[in-house]
């Protein structure tokens, strides 16, 4: 049996709260009618990719965005639309890494952007009076600061060398099966996070 030294939490679906119909909505309110093909939990076309992984910034992906639309959108539009997803943070689990604390070492790593960082970090204060998430984590990795994105092994492998940390001794919780079956071919240990089911509920 493996003994588990470090655990890498998602943070979308995991910690907060996410709903993609209500961004897929809010775009296809705006008349961007295939928004779901650009972008969706599990895929993301050449637009939503470079931004998840900052090659592009979000100047650029407004400008693109404008134009995706049948009427020629505001940036205010496309930011409260690509918003629209994030809802609130799971308090108890927030909690419940507290109690993780001294156990393991705890890990970050999301799939996410820069429109989407200042939005739920301000969520995050709105709802905890903290700054930021980081408060939790012996270290956070968002992959459009690191220019990687899941499910791409490349990103396990960066954290691994850059926390020094170990596969085999590192639980990884998604909620993406995608993202879950690439970090376990490079052997970290992974767990599914279904829907309903809680970190907080989990046997560790």
């Amino acid at each position: 049996m493996a003994f588990i030294k470090n655990i890498i939490f998602d943070l979308g679906g995991v910690l907060l709260n996410i709903d993609y119909k209500k961004t897929e909505k809010a775009f296809n309110d705006l008349g961007v009618v295939n928004f779901k093909d650009m972008y969706a939990q599990f895929t993301a076309d050449k637009l939503f990719e470079s931004l998840e992984t900052g090659h592009i910034n979000e100047e650029n992906f407004y400008e693109c965005m404008t134009e995706r639309g049948v009427k020629p959108l505001q940036i205010k539009e496309v930011q409260n639309a690509w918003n629209a997803m994030l809802l609130d943070f799971r308090m108890e689990s927030l909690h419940f890494l507290e109690t993780l604390e001294g156990q393991y070492k705890l890990y970050l790593l999301s799939n996410t952007n820069a429109i989407h960082k200042a939005a739920f970090d301000t969520l995050f204060t709105a709802q905890t009076g903290f700054l930021e998430i980081e408060k939790y984590f012996t270290k956070t990795y968002y992959s459009h600061l690191i220019g990687l994105r899941k499910p791409h092994t490349e990103i396990y492998d960066f954290v691994l060398n850059d926390a020094g940390i170990i596969a085999g001794e590192t639980l990884f919780i998604d909620d993406s099966i995608n993202n879950i079956e690439s970090a376990a071919q490079i052997g970290i240990l992974t767990h599914l996070l279904k829907p309903g089911e809680k970190i907080e509920d989990l046997v560790y």
